[in-house]
């Protein structure tokens, strides 16, 4: 039986056989295999392929995620899980941040407990663009109704919005830096997101409770897992849909 899942994903990736083979590293006939008749590739290729597709690896090759070293990689992607945000080690945060060399992504509605806990973020963040780290921040847009339903559910009405537009005004320093990239969102969250390189901070969100008294999971990526690039995909939907904003003062501005 023809793996018409993986066919569909080289298609709309707009790449032939032959290219995704040379991206992969492998025989462009090994690639037909796996189409025609449903080979299962070697986990290196599988990540490779789904990264370069685009498409999570579990949604190509279901039965792979089954895999006994599937489920053991991805269990050890999991570095700690903290019952709530005020156990994360304060420092934690700011540690990955000086640590990341090539990407720093952060997915929140507001995300002021990191302003708040350290002055010099907007630096921090501007000094990692400038020694050439890609720098992606995306805040809630004050104005959407995702911030304004978020507000509600958490009991503090529209305090949510205030506290996006205070984020951003603490980082106004950071704006316009090359290589330093700032949107607004109007998605429902599930997870706030905060990726440094291989390491991944994603709190939870949960109905009816504050962001910090929600679990966190520190994942780090590793060959073969699922967890860190599952949720790098959700945030790069978001990234895709969020509209670039040059300052603070557009926070209010936006429909």
């Amino acid at each position: 039986m023809a793996n018409e899942r993986l066919r569909r994903a080289i298609i709309d990736a707009d790449l032939t056989v032959a290219q995704l083979a040379a991206h992969v590293g492998v025989d462009p006939k090994t690639v037909e295999r796996w189409i025609t008749k449903d080979r299962i590739p070697h986990p290196r290729h599988r990540v490779r392929s789904s990264r370069r597709l685009g498409v999570d690896e579990a949604e190509l090759w279901p039965l792979a995620a089954d895999d006994g070293h599937a489920r053991a990689a991805s269990e050890a992607e999991l570095i700690r899980l903290y019952p709530h945000r005020g156990v994360v080690p304060k420092d934690l945060w700011y540690e990955l941040l000086d640590s990341a060399k090539e990407s720093v992504d952060m997915l929140v509605y507001a995300g002021l407990f990191l302003p708040d806990g350290h002055a010099d973020l907007a630096a921090l963040v501007a000094d990692k663009a400038r020694q050439g780290a890609r720098v992606r921040l995306m805040f809630g847009d004050p104005a959407s109704p995702a911030l304004h339903q978020r507000g509600l559910e958490e009991g503090i009405g529209e305090g949510l919005s205030a506290r996006a537009k205070l984020s951003l005004a603490y980082l106004e320093d950071a704006f316009g830096v090359p290589g330093l990239d700032v949107r607004l969102h109007t998605t429902t969250l599930y997870n706030s997101i905060f990726r440094y390189d291989d390491d991944m901070l994603v709190n939870m969100h949960t109905f009816g409770a504050p962001a910090a008294q929600s679990p966190v999971l520190h994942l780090r990526r590793i060959p073969g897992g699922r967890l860190f690039d599952h949720y790098l995909k959700s945030l790069e939907r978001v990234w895709e849909k969020a509209r670039p904003v040059a300052g603070p003062e557009e926070s209010g501005q936006a429909t």
